[in-house]
């Protein structure tokens, strides 16, 4: 339906946390299999069992990066 998170944030992990970079609506078209091996998954119906959830139509592409435990803000962490 909507994102629920914010470009800028962060969200806590066991360890470490994750920062939004950017959050950009795509379409159907625009997941290929290219873009599933980028994120970690083996194929584009690997991707959709894990993201097709809820009962929104919309979809978000949305990019992040990690952020290593007591990294201040503003500093990106490794990886």
């Amino acid at each position: 339906m909507r994102p629920h998170v914010k470009v800028g944030a962060r969200y806590k992990m066991e360890e470490g946390e994750i920062e939004v970079d950017s959050i950009q609506p795509i379409g159907f078209p625009d997941i290929t299999p290219q873009l599933a091996r980028e994120s970690g998954f083996l194929g584009i119906v690997d991707l959709l069992k894990v993201a097709k959830h809820g009962r929104g139509e919309n979809i978000y592409l949305i990019r992040f990066h990690y952020v290593g435990p007591g990294a201040r803000r503003g500093r990106r962490g490794a990886g």
